[in-house]
């Protein structure tokens, strides 16, 4: 644990280019740039800001937003692709802790993903938000397991999670007993109003406090030119403003500089990571304060594919790590045959 290192880090709260995903993409790489240029040594930017969040999905019905999930489709992003390329490009360049929320395509599908690059430019980790909330369901699909890990970076162990995923206790437990530092929580911002930004506050803060970790928060905004672009009509546009927390919190749950709450601008905070041992001596969720012979917690982190062969040749997909069958696993009732010593652990890693 890096508890003797002082970290810069920055959250990013600007406007997407709601017409092309190059925009967008600029206005990400000239945000790294400016955060590198304050010395930022970690960056987070909003839920699917690459090309955009998909807005017009919570205010319009299902039959009238074809288009608009067709033009997302188009300005979507492949990983890997021209766009992780050329964020991991400014990562190596400004040796910069990069993680970014991006609307992603595997073939007909697409998914909010969270892409953290290290400061060498390597994609340390691509996960999928593992339930879409509401709306989105009819936008993304579902992620899995594979995707919830904690990874080691330049500026200490680092997780990550999208909204409402908050709201997942189990989700939020893996990665605290995999001993985050660092952890980057994404929102879409402009959404909702004032109530939503309440929440999200409320979410950050009790994570830090439960995880004993430092969270950076990154929401997204919306001029209001944008708003009128998304929605003709004043009512649905009531949806569409408030929203914004973007915000960064120490182990002990309090905001390390002032929260940002509207217009564009990056937040910059050094974070003195001893503040984990401080928070931790006190009360470790996963460690001394834990009961796991008590409660505990089943992890599968097997990759979601959609075709397997049980032979010993692996299979390649893009939407997930090759692997070989164990016609053993997957059963009716998987847990049946996992042992008392797989049960008893604090988090169980279930893989083939």
């Amino acid at each position: 644990m890096a508890e003797k290192q002082n970290v810069r880090v920055a959250a990013v709260q600007i406007a997407p280019d709601l017409d092309t995903s190059t925009g967008t993409l600029d206005r990400v790489l000239a945000a790294i740039a400016e955060a590198a240029a304050k010395g930022a040594q970690f960056v987070v930017f909003p839920e699917t800001f690459i090309p955009w969040y998909p807005y017009f999905s919570f205010i319009r019905p299902p039959m009238l937003c074809g288009a608009e999930h067709i033009h997302l489709y188009d300005n979507a992003v492949v990983v890997p692709g021209p766009v992780t390329e050329a964020v991991a490009a400014a990562a190596r360049r400004h040796h910069l802790v990069v993680v970014l929320g991006v609307n992603e395509r595997d073939h007909g599908t697409l998914y909010n993903a969270q892409l953290v690059f290290d400061a060498d430019g390597r994609l340390l980790l691509k996960r999928r938000k593992i339930t879409p909330t509401f709306h989105e369901r009819m936008i993304w699909g579902q992620g899995d397991g594979a995707g919830l890990k904690v990874v080691d970076s330049a500026v200490g162990r680092i997780g990550a999670l999208a909204c409402w995923e908050h709201y997942n206790p189990l989700a939020r437990y893996a990665l605290m007993a995999q001993h985050e530092e660092i952890h980057a929580a994404q929102f879409p911002g402009s959404l909702v109003g004032q109530i939503f930004a309440d929440q999200i506050e409320v979410t950050i803060r009790h994570h830090a406090l439960e995880s004993g970790c430092f969270v950076v928060n990154a929401t997204g905004w919306l001029s209001e030119e944008q708003i009128a672009k998304i929605s003709p009509e004043e009512g649905p546009r009531r949806g569409l403003r408030g929203g914004c927390m973007t915000a960064i919190v120490s182990p002990e749950g309090n905001h390390v500089v002032p929260p940002l709450t509207s217009g564009e601008g990056i937040l910059v905070a050094d974070l003195d990571m001893a503040l984990i041992v401080k928070r931790k001596r006190m009360m470790d969720s996963v460690g001394h304060y834990a009961r796991p012979e008590l409660l505990s917690l089943l992890w599968d982190e097997r990759p979601a594919v959609p075709l397997h062969r049980s032979t010993s040749t692996p299979l390649s997909t893009s939407g997930g790590q090759p692997h070989e069958i164990d016609p053993g696993q997957r059963t009716a009732d998987g847990d049946a045959d996992r042992t008392a010593d797989q049960r008893a652990a604090v988090v169980r890693r279930s893989s083939r």
